[in-house]
């Protein structure tokens, strides 16, 4: 799926993906110090297998990397596998 854009929701402490007018899914966090803890990202199952959990990793580590001072825990396993698999966003790791 193209044209996926990821805002970061503050009040809901989530990164959004949106599509289409759509919500696709979302990444929940929880910021403690200079670690923001990424525990759950959620896919909507009629939008699974288009590329949006990966388009919404790579934006929310983004936007994590943008706000410069905060260091990434991923303790859901999707978002550990793909940092796993991108060495560029090791240096976000906590």
């Amino acid at each position: 799926m193209s044209d996926i854009e990821v805002t970061r929701s503050e009040a809901d402490s989530r990164f959004e993906a949106h599509g289409g007018g759509q919500l696709l899914g979302f990444i929940d966090y929880t910021i403690t110090d200079d670690v923001i803890d990424l525990p759950h990202t959620k896919v909507f199952p009629e939008f699974e297998g288009q590329g949006v959990g990966s388009a919404l990793v790579r934006q929310t580590l983004d936007q994590i990397r943008e706000i410069g001072d905060l260091k990434v825990k991923p303790t859901c396993p999707f978002i550990e596998i793909w940092i796993k698999r991108h060495k560029d966003y090791h240096d976000l790791l906590a």
